[in-house]
């Protein structure tokens, strides 16, 4: 898979420390990550917009009482973290569901992995580590409070390591090479 042309401000660096970054490919692996997070996080948006119609909606995550995807999904920690109406309010413009943070985390991951430059790879690993806090937080939620499983969103959790490992390896990577060797 190829990605667009770029655009004339992303251009090749003319000298070190510039802004510019060419385009690349982001490898099948990123691309794979990205794809499976941004169709989970579009079937966790379906769930929830369909539980929100229909009380008694189950979903195919739906396997019994205390596994239960749309039970999470609507819980009050499935928009915003749980955290953004305490702080922000009910009707504050970041005060979304977690699935919408889900679809611009992954297709930034991706649009990021195109880009051949040192601040794309910098921005990677930061999204990355801010996306596995988010996961390690959800996560004791989902177990410890909610005293639920949930397939998709632990599956997303996976993804986020996933996501996380690549980002780390490609930041590394023309670093650890010595010149002259």
């Amino acid at each position: 898979m190829s990605c667009p042309a770029p655009a004339p401000w992303l251009a090749s660096p003319t000298r070190p420390g510039d802004m510019g970054a060419t385009w690349r490919a982001p490898g099948w692996a990123r691309l794979a990550l990205c794809l499976a997070g941004l169709v989970l996080s579009l079937y966790a948006m379906h769930v929830k917009a369909a539980r929100s119609r229909d009380k008694d909606y189950r979903a195919l995550c739906d396997v019994g009482t205390a596994i239960s995807c749309s039970r999470v999904f609507s819980s009050r920690w499935g928009q915003g973290f749980g955290l953004v109406e305490p702080l922000l309010g009910r009707d504050s413009v970041f005060n979304q569901s977690n699935s919408i943070f889900g679809c611009v985390f992954y297709t930034l991951q991706l649009l990021l992995g195109c880009l051949r430059a040192r601040w794309a790879s910098v921005l990677l690993v930061l999204s990355s580590l801010v996306s596995l806090a988010g996961s390690v937080y959800l996560a004791w939620i989902l177990f410890f409070v909610l005293y639920d499983f949930c397939f998709v969103c632990i599956t997303t959790y996976a993804i986020n390591v996933g996501l996380m490992m690549l980002s780390f390896r490609e930041v590394r990577g023309p670093q650890s090479k010595v010149k002259g060797h």
